[in-house]
């Protein structure tokens, strides 16, 4: 029985240990990803702060013509269209969506293991549908390591809930290693959002631009004005029928 005791209490020790090296990885790494974080999100208020006073106004110039245009022609406005006639060549936006079939399955073992609708505690429902809100999120934009890292979030949480004999300080660590998973995949999918964005991606090519010595900007906003004076004219033709 001693001896059983000991080895019981060795491995304990060497899985606490082991949760002190994944929690102090995990910290680390978060605090790496989230200076990343607000370097991007600094960078980008001050290219939003450069691109939408001036190309955004145009943009907004752009979309109203078009939209006066669809008011005459009696069809409905979809915004999504004026920008689609000016992103195939300044931005390049399109992404496949496709969700491949190893997406599928972890998004369906995620939502089989961890639905809130499979558990009856209020606490652990709040804590699930706060899970599945992400899960969705990462399956939308086709996040196969997102969904991953969710998946084991989620189970690193359920090995504390379903704990019957274990030491404080390991049920401490191993809470504590869930949520500095899930603090870290949350911000892994902040960043991929930024990165993800069309706006980023503009940001991109204007300061390769830059660096080659083109003005991208002021090649954006003279193809936007060569749009709004050819919607102006069809605008304008319209309106002369209308009245004839």
């Amino acid at each position: 029985m001693d001896s059983e005791l000991t080895l019981s209490n060795a491995a304990d020790q060497k899985r606490i240990e082991e949760l002190r090296e994944d929690l102090a990885a995990l910290e680390a790494a978060i605090a790496g990803r989230e200076i990343e974080l607000a370097d991007l999100e600094k960078g980008m208020r001050i290219f939003e702060g450069r691109y939408l006073p001036v190309v955004g106004n145009k943009y907004d110039q752009l979309a109203e013509i078009e939209k006066q245009i669809a008011e005459l022609q009696g069809l409905p406005f979809d915004e999504d269209v004026v920008d689609a006639s000016l992103a195939e060549d300044e931005v390049g936006c399109g992404q496949n969506r496709m969700h491949s079939d190893r997406l599928k399955k972890l998004y369906r073992e995620v939502a089989r293991k961890f639905h809130p609708d499979l558990t009856s505690c209020e606490h652990e429902r709040r804590h699930r549908h706060q899970l599945m809100v992400e899960v969705n999120r990462a399956y939308e934009t086709g996040a196969e390591d997102r969904l991953q890292n969710l998946l084991d979030a989620g189970a690193a949480h359920d090995e504390v809930t379903d704990a019957r004999v274990m030491s404080a300080e390991m049920i401490l660590l191993l809470r504590k290693v869930a949520e500095a998973r899930q603090r870290l995949v949350g911000i892994e999918a902040d960043l991929a959002d930024i990165t993800g964005s069309e706006i980023y991606k503009l940001k991109l090519r204007v300061e390769n631009a830059d660096s080659m010595g083109v003005d991208l900007m002021a090649e954006l906003v003279s193809q936007v004005d060569r749009q709004i004076r050819k919607s102006l004219n069809r605008l304008e033709h319209l309106r002369a029928m209308e009245i004839a």
